[in-house]
């Protein structure tokens, strides 16, 4: 199979059902809600999951914007320019295909024009050393939830209650506004662009998964109890479940920084990964 129909494939899947891990969390999130209003929203976002995966409708409205993350591995067979065709090829057919809003335009200020094609992708490059393979994963980024997501440049001493303060004054200021309960990506370190690409490296993690540094594992979980403790709740009518899931990555900095960047993403966590075994040259290739 060609790769650009691989990735037209999860993408089709990933804009109409949800990952099982996202499924499962906001599930869990219906059985806990004690707010009348909370269970109410929840119902109806488990509605809109059944309806979705039974039918060929999307699971909202804005399908988002496609942000890629491409891991490659320092032995694999690599050709930037090929892969990035079939990438194109790929996303243009799953949002022609498979019912996706057409949301991006070409010039930010002015014209504004409509690409008509959901193109082009944001695509970020990461090497990972002692691998052969070429990782490809897919976050289709609502807007709704992206208006809500920030960078803070905090005291280079604030340490962690600096970085909580932060992410619940970034969160406040959201309220609602990214159709609650959220998936969050908090990326902490390297320069201000840095930081923000990181928070979206996290949002890409399984939401079972966690910081193998103990103290950001901590601190992660310490962030959904602060977060949740708000009160904004599902929709933002309030309740017990505003956030279910909090995950960092983090770099190194300068001695004069502490940036903070905050990626949020809706309930709507839409998400998909593709594995080439060995790399991809333009030439031949398989994928998981």
């Amino acid at each position: 199979m060609e790769l650009s129909k691989s990735i037209e494939d999860v993408l089709s899947k990933a804009v109409r059902i949800l990952p099982d891990d996202v499924e499962k969390a906001i599930r869990e999130a219906l059985k806990s809600e004690r707010d009348s209003k909370g269970r109410l929203v929840l119902e109806k976002i488990v509605q809109n999951i059944e309806v979705s995966s039974s039918t060929t409708l999307p699971l909202c409205q804005d399908c988002g914007m496609f942000y890629v993350w491409v891991e490659v591995g320092d032995r694999a067979r690599f050709s930037m320019s090929a892969l990035e065709d079939e990438i194109y090829k790929g996303c243009e057919n799953a949002a022609k295909n498979a019912f996706y809003r057409k949301s991006i335009v070409n010039e930010p200020v002015f014209e504004r024009d409509n690409s008509k094609t959901n193109l082009p992708p944001v695509i970020n490059y990461e090497l990972k050393r002692g691998s052969s393979d070429i990782s490809i994963h897919f976050l289709l980024k609502g807007f709704g939830s992206e208006n809500c997501s920030s960078v803070r440049m905090i005291n280079p001493t604030a340490g962690e209650e600096g970085v909580v303060n932060a992410v619940l004054d970034m969160m406040k200021k959201a309220g609602g506004k990214p159709c609650p309960p959220v998936f969050l990506g908090v990326g902490i370190g390297g320069t201000m662009d840095r930081a923000a690409m990181l928070s979206k490296k996290a949002l890409m993690r399984d939401v079972d998964s966690f910081n193998p540094d103990k103290r950001y594992h901590l601190l992660e979980e310490r962030l959904i109890r602060e977060i949740n403790a708000l009160g904004i709740g599902p929709g933002g009518l309030g309740g017990d479940n505003t956030c279910l899931s909090v995950k960092i990555e983090t770099a190194p900095t300068h001695i004069a920084g502490l940036p903070v960047s905050l990626s949020v993403n809706c309930w709507a966590d839409r998400k998909a990964t593709l594995i080439i075994p060995g790399g991809y040259d333009g030439i031949s290739s398989s994928t998981i």
